[in-house]
């Protein structure tokens, strides 16, 4: 009899759980959703997007939100279903015949377990694609915008574009790079001694990415030697367009690599990341905090979890909208919590990873302090 009822035990709270967390999710990512369209809709139309690029730029945004919202909705769904629960004393007649107040609750940890893998999931896959995916649209509009009055590889263009390949001794200057002729035009390639003195530098009115046969391709530029003691030019020679097959740097990742940590997605920013600790650069710490921050999310239901149960049925049992409401105020802490791990990651006195664990270690460690007050 009693391995019969402990299974029905769990399907209801399970369903009990899981009708409110779809309620709150389909609420709250759908007013996400009107509210992004509402702010993106006249500049889609002013670039000249038609209906279906409307709706196919609306669906790939939607992984980004979800992903943004679950934590959310996990802490308000299960504050405002186990508080239901226990304003109706169905927790209290449980616990009164004897069944603890984690193997009331297993199933909600099970299901955490398993949502930490549909957030890791998001994050390391989803988002990124969502994320790069709907930067990609928006860019295909403003290039067929751009198309019908400006020439080609003027359209989608990114100027001053600047590269530091510490670990070869490459400086990179580039004036302009078009998206959609894949080429770049004002090219100034410097070539560094150990000492970071110049060799050899390379000026190019046209370069490009051979990605067939790797490297780059140089046209209509000069080649200036120098002597790295004095700096003076020893040689110069004209050529029409030459193959630099030693020129291994990625044209996507010029492109990123200075951007804003938040701008990019989990994939751009661990190549950033690897460049940037290649080369020994101070700015590894910002963008290594960033890509930390992201993978530390996949803790977060299991942490919502581990203080929101105690927190939803300790006290008298009031209505579950006040369970609710206080959800706030621990996001706030949350919050707090978060911008603390930022800048003292940022600035160096702890590494990233525990930049990025101190939140929900601090919420963690609330939760466990509740789970006493509640046995």
């Amino acid at each position: 009899m009693q391995h019969t009822r402990m299974p029905l035990l769990d399907r209801y709270v399970l369903r009990e759980w899981l009708g409110i967390l779809g309620l709150v999710l389909a609420a709250t990512l759908g007013l996400l959703v009107m509210h992004a369209l509402y702010e993106d809709l006249e500049d889609l139309l002013a670039l000249g997007a038609n209906a279906s690029e409307v709706l196919a730029y609306s669906l790939v945004k939607i992984p980004g939100f979800v992903a943004t919202l679950l934590p959310l909705c996990l802490l308000v769904s299960v504050l405002y279903a186990l508080g239901k629960l226990h304003h109706g004393s169905e927790i209290t007649a449980m616990r009164a015949a004897g069944v603890g107040l984690f193997r009331i609750t297993r199933s909600v940890w099970v299901a955490g377990v398993f949502f930490c893998g549909v957030v890791w999931f998001l994050n390391a896959t989803v988002v990124p694609w969502s994320f790069e995916e709907s930067r990609r649209i928006w860019e295909v509009l403003q290039v067929r915008q751009e198309l019908q009055g400006k020439a080609p590889d003027r359209v989608g263009s990114r100027v001053a574009v600047t590269f530091d390949n510490t670990a070869q001794g490459r400086l990179w200057f580039i004036n302009r790079y078009s998206q959609f002729t894949k080429r770049a035009y004002g090219v100034s390639v410097s070539e560094l001694d150990s000492q970071r003195r110049e060799v050899t530098r390379w000026l190019a009115r046209e370069a490009w990415q051979d990605l067939k046969k790797g490297g780059w391709v140089l046209r209509d530029g000069r080649e200036v030697q120098f002597d790295p003691r004095s700096g003076e030019v020893v040689r110069t020679e004209a050529f029409r367009e030459l193959a630099m097959s030693n020129f291994n740097e990625d044209a996507g990742l010029m492109q990123i690599y200075d951007a804003k940590p938040d701008s990019l997605s989990l994939f751009e920013l661990g190549r950033v990341v690897e460049h940037y600790r290649a080369s020994g650069s101070p700015k590894t710490q910002v963008y290594a905090l960033r890509y930390a921050s992201i993978l530390a999310e996949c803790l977060m239901p299991l942490v919502i979890i581990a203080f929101a149960v105690p927190f939803a049925v300790a006290g008298v049992r009031v209505n579950p909208a006040v369970g609710v409401s206080k959800a706030l105020g621990l996001f706030v802490v949350y919050f707090v919590a978060l911008r603390l791990g930022m800048v003292f990651g940022g600035r160096g006195y702890v590494s990233p990873a525990l930049a990025a664990l101190l939140p929900h270690l601090a919420l963690l460690g609330a939760g466990g302090v509740a789970w006493v007050r509640v046995r």
